[in-house]
């Protein structure tokens, strides 16, 4: 029935020993005291170091980082924070009174506390932990704490309804928190621990798996992981220079003169070494030295500002930090993802390197095809100024003369024509500007119209053509002007390429399950196989050719893949054992 702070206390008084309970009173109190003393000046330095002197040295018309002498400042900032938090304490006491969130206070801190651990743990011990995965289970940890012994504690103090500890939140039973999911036999203690711990290293394990450190998360995780490893002991990250003067001034203006002068000295005994007093410049040890020295008075971040104020430079980049640590650690751990990322890098340059030679090749045909288009369209129109001028000078020219140069200008229009049409054609397609009219055609009678239409090419030429066309119709969804561009297209190829008197062409179509499979094939000189994709790219031209008059543009077969692609089929080229090539083309049925 005893109140458990003053146990102890109340004992020698049941057995009325007044000299006894005096010494446990005094005790009693000087550990209260020694408690309150090293709390209050603990949190004083750190809202003095991490809270205000970073946000006054950082407000430049204080002139802080000018003033000679900061340790009054200090102490004076140090002994308000310490009187403001014994009266926040106080507040805190008269607030909360004898309740029982204040009975627990002690065992709900240390389990808050232990939320840190698997954080500072797995920085230790895991190089693979990240900063994310420690911020993310940290966060959970500290939810369900909260939850499972926070918001109890202000139910069981009459703050919050005994509902939420007997019924759980909305009634929900799985949710009540001092039996979350279900979880018995645990003290409130023990059980909020597990559930928090749980989530906490869960989620720090999880989230690092999935997820790539940073450049500085990978140097601090070498730094702490391998700590025993470095071969630089006093290792140091600053890459600037100054002297043993301005960093024992920089720190007398902290710590005073005798306290900074100590110090150095002190350190300067147990390392002989890095003492520069003779020197211009300063060791990076004695600059890492003097920044941990007013870490300590000022905080971490404000020593670092500081100390970069009177050192000409600045800390290593964190170039200049891996590199550090490449020398000095053996981090064989990432030398099989080095060496992954070397290849996948090796890869990445050689396919920079195949697309660069391509991009050349590219413009090396755009350079060509501007020259043949120059050409073919000079020529004709070569042709037709001289012989309309011809015309226009000579009106006496006889009848049958006259009508040849006509047929000459006309057909050289023509030609003209198709050249431009063919540039046009392209690039409607390349931009998806074409109109398209599909309807539902029999191939067959397309291939009979080509056939008629490029007729008497074969017989100037004395090509022959043979057909093998199939009984059943060959029907299929497309726009038959353009469809029918190809097969004549392919003819004309076959024809031009085929040796004269001498030349077979056929052109067969076949029935498949779905699909309907056109071939032209022709007994001509052939393509060569490095060449039977390359016949469709744009401008491109088969070496030597043509054996006919009129050398294209190397058009033609680039519009007829892309007519084809439009209608879901492919085209293709293909060498011929027995000499000659052969053109397929595949499409689906209607």
């Amino acid at each position: 029935e005893v109140d458990p702070d003053t146990f102890v206390l109340t004992l020698p008084m049941s057995q009325r020993n007044e000299t006894l309970t005096r010494w446990v009173c005094l005790g009693g109190l000087s550990a209260a005291t020694g408690m309150v003393i090293v709390a209050t000046i603990a949190l004083s330095t750190m809202v003095c170091n991490d809270l205000v002197m970073p946000v006054l040295l950082r407000i430049r018309h204080l002139g802080l980082a000018q003033k000679q002498d900061l340790t009054r400042l200090l102490l004076a900032i140090r002994r308000g924070a310490i009187v403001l938090i014994l009266l926040l304490s106080y507040l805190y006491f008269r607030l909360i009174g004898e309740s029982y969130a204040l009975v627990t206070i002690g065992l709900t801190s240390f389990a808050a506390a232990a939320q840190f651990a698997p954080a500072i743990i797995g920085g230790i011990y895991w190089k693979g932990a990240t900063r994310l995965g420690a911020t993310t289970g940290l966060t959970a940890g500290f939810l369900v704490w909260g939850y499972t012994l926070v918001l109890p504690s202000f139910a069981r103090s009459g703050w919050l309804p005994m509902d939420f500890l007997e019924l759980g939140p909305f009634g929900i039973d799985l949710l009540r928190p001092y039996q979350l999911f279900g979880l018995t036999g645990l003290d409130y203690i023990s059980h909020s621990v597990f559930w928090s711990m749980l989530a906490n290293v869960g989620l720090l394990v999880g989230v690092s798996l999935f997820t790539r450190q940073s450049a500085i998360e990978q140097v601090q995780a070498v730094v702490f992981t391998e700590v025993y490893r470095s071969s630089g002991g006093d290792a140091s990250f600053w890459s600037g220079t100054t002297t043993e003067d301005e960093l024992r001034a920089l720190a007398a203006r902290f710590l005073g003169e005798p306290q900074a002068h100590a110090a150095f000295d002190r350190y300067l005994k147990i390392n002989p070494g890095v003492s520069a007093t003779a020197k211009p410049t300063t060791p990076a040890r004695l600059i890492s030295f003097t920044e941990r020295l007013l870490a300590g008075a000022i905080g971490a971040a404000s020593a670092r500002v500081m100390v970069s104020s009177v050192v000409r430079g600045e800390a290593l980049s964190i170039e200049g930090v891996m590199r550090i640590l490449d020398e000095t650690s053996q981090v064989m751990q990432y030398s099989r993802q080095l060496e992954q990322k070397s290849n996948e890098l090796a890869a990445a340059t050689n396919k920079l390197q195949l697309a660069n030679e391509r991009l050349k090749e590219l413009d090396r045909l755009k350079d060509e095809f501007v020259s043949t288009v120059s050409h073919e369209l000079r020529t004709p129109l070569t042709s037709i100024r001289a012989f309309s001028e011809i015309l226009q000078t000579d009106l006496d020219l006889p009848r049958k003369q006259r009508k040849q140069f006509l047929n000459i200008i006309v057909k050289e229009a023509e030609r003209l024509t198709r050249l431009i049409n063919n540039v046009l054609d392209l690039s409607k397609i390349e931009s998806g500007r074409m109109e398209w009219h599909m309807e539902v055609v029999d191939l067959r009678e397309l291939v009979s119209d080509a056939i008629d239409s490029v007729s008497q090419l074969f017989r100037d030429r004395g090509v022959r053509l043979k057909r093998k066309l199939p009984d059943k119709p060959a029907l299929v969804d497309a726009d038959p002007d353009r469809l029918q561009q190809v097969i004549i297209n392919l003819l004309s190829n076959a024809c031009k390429f085929s040796p004269e008197v001498t030349g077979r062409v056929e052109i067969g179509l076949k029935l498949e399950d779905s699909r309907l499979r056109l071939h032209v094939t022709d007994n001509g000189r052939g393509i060569p196989s490095d060449q039977l994709e390359r016949v469709f790219e744009k401008f491109h031209q088969v070496d030597g050719e043509s054996p006919g008059p009129g050398k294209g543009t190397g058009l033609g077969l680039s519009i007829c893949r892309g007519i084809v692609e439009h209608h879901g089929g492919w085209i293709k080229a293909e060498h011929r054992d027995e000499g000659g090539a052969s053109f397929v083309c595949d499409l689906p049925k209607a």
